[in-house]
């Protein structure tokens, strides 16, 4: 049986997973995007389908402006106890770790519980079998502290346990407990293309831990495969005993390297001997996995109709609620963004896409390389920069988009590119309806804007796509699509439609 990494593609960094029967489900960061953590259902590993967010409430959490890409939910950890499933996490800009609950993954999570003695980032919860919890987290180094779950307070002595191998940037621990050893595992590296796995056991949760002696246990740093950057794992057993981990990973798409999705989630087959895991093909993280070990038959769960594929979509916008993979930048704040009968409305409020504010946007992951998105938009410009339209977007000061817009009391259809500190309208095309068809294709070389012309798709612009890589203007997240509307420095309560939107992969129409 034959698996493709990643598993989860598009921006889904810092994975961690957790196992309830013959079910698994996973999380991981968000940074600045609403609603916070989202969580995957599957029972093969392989296919997942999104079942909801952890944080979907402003009372949950409140997302801080300012350094986009650099702030909000960073790596969360989700683990399962006695029938209530638990997610601890770091809410940088935000002040404080803390963990929300829930006895129903499919329903809603409690309030946080804030833990304002755990400093750090990257928390993660361990429950022994003793009846005790510990939480493990990163503060220069990693560290050990008993927790009271009810208080959220800590018991006893915080206890520094393990500085990794020696590299840079020891955080994302995560402890086990297998055959009588305390497994502790951490990322080092740094996230950029030196990242790694390393792993550490002990006899006593507290101490001394004992390296690895095949340290990095997942690492593709220094190697030719497509896959890059690898690290920041999590371990699960399956219903089998088979062991699998989990981790980031990075997809280039061009020299010098530059990725434009984000950081995403892989799987491998983890195998142990003498008491050490091995993970992977000898400790590295292929793009094509071949495994007999998968807990079900991939192709079989998709055929029964209990897997639901989430990246390809046609969306009418005619349920009460967004699709769960929409997401809006910062708290939705005010009702600027709406679903009606008649689609999908979007207010054109003061905020462009230039600024570092709540929009009146929503916007879903670019997953692959090459694909198209398509949209049916009504929209009637009624003074000087009111504007609505489609954008490819990887923080306010990184992104292209198209849109529909009035100048010098003229209808038309522009194309604006901005990169940096750079921005121009390049190319202004009249334009007298109010119905708008709007075309985005990427292939990893050029994000390409079309329109609907009399059943014709003309050009209106394209921009390089390594221009929105993390390494030219971006931090931990990855491109995403945008759908907005924008009064462009004055508020207005002229609205434009959105009545269908379509996303389509080439990696789906060669399957």
């Amino acid at each position: 049986m034959k698996y493709h990494n990643p598993i989860i593609p598009g921006f889904h960094p810092d994975p961690s997973i957790c196992r309830v029967g013959d079910d698994f489900y996973l999380v991981n960061s968000t940074f600045e995007y609403f609603p916070g953590i989202p969580i995957y259902h599957s029972r093969d590993l392989v296919h997942w389908e999104q079942v909801g967010h952890c944080l979907t409430r402003n009372s949950q959490v409140t997302l801080k402006k300012g350094a986009p890409n650099c702030i909000g939910i960073y790596a969360p950890s989700i683990r399962y106890h006695e029938g209530t499933f638990y997610c601890i996490v770091t809410s940088v800009g935000g002040g404080e770790n803390f963990y929300v609950k829930t006895d129903d993954i499919y329903g809603v999570w409690s309030d946080p519980v804030m833990l304002p003695d755990m400093k750090g980032i990257d928390p993660s919860l361990f429950f022994d079998e003793d009846g005790k919890v510990y939480y493990t987290g990163t503060d220069k180094s990693i560290y050990l502290w008993e927790l009271d779950l009810v208080t959220g307070t800590p018991v006893g002595e915080k206890r520094y346990i393990w500085d990794g191998t020696g590299a840079n940037n020891p955080e994302g621990p995560h402890i086990y407990k297998k055959n009588g050893f305390y497994y502790l595992l951490i990322a080092e590296g740094g996230t950029e293309l030196c990242h790694m796995a390393t792993i550490a056991r002990s006899r006593e949760i507290t101490g001394p831990y004992e390296s690895c002696p095949h340290n990095p246990v997942l690492t593709n740093r220094g190697t030719g495969l497509p896959i890059k950057a690898v690290g920041h794992a999590d371990l699960v057993e399956d219903i089998n005993g088979n062991w699998w981990a989990v981790c980031l990973g990075i997809r280039p798409i061009s020299y010098p390297f530059r990725h434009i999705l984000g950081r995403e989630t892989m799987l491998v087959p983890v195998v142990w001997k003498n008491d050490w895991p091995y993970m992977g093909e000898n400790g590295h993280v292929p793009d094509e996995v071949e495994t007999a070990l998968l807990p079900r038959n991939p192709e079989a769960w998709v055929a029964s109709g209990r897997y639901m594929p989430g990246s390809d979509m046609t969306d009418y916008f005619d349920e009460k609620e967004l699709h769960p993979s929409w997401n809006y930048i910062y708290n939705p704040t005010r009702k600027w963004i709406a679903l009606q009968e008649n689609g999908l409305a979007l207010t054109c409020a003061a905020p462009s896409l230039s600024e570092d504010e709540e929009k009146a946007c929503i916007c879903r992951r670019q997953e692959h390389v090459d694909f198209a998105v398509q949209i049916h938009m009504e929209f009637a410009p009624l003074t000087d920069g009111e504007e609505a339209g489609l954008a490819i977007y990887l923080n306010n000061r990184h992104h292209y988009e198209a849109a529909l817009t009035m100048r010098n009391g003229e209808r038309c259809v522009i194309f604006r590119r901005q990169i940096g500190s750079l921005s121009a309208v390049e190319r202004v095309i009249p334009y007298d309806g109010d119905r708008l068809t709007l075309r985005l294709q990427g292939d990893g070389q050029y994000d390409t804007f079309s329109y609907d012309r009399n059943g014709t798709f003309m050009e209106i612009g394209r921009g390089e796509a390594a221009y929105l890589s993390t390494e030219v203007g971006g931090c931990f997240t990855g491109n995403y699509i945008v759908l907005y509307a924008s009064g462009n420095g004055r508020d207005s309560s002229n609205q434009a439609r959105i009545r269908q939107f379509s996303y389509t992969s080439k990696e789906s129409e060669n399957k």
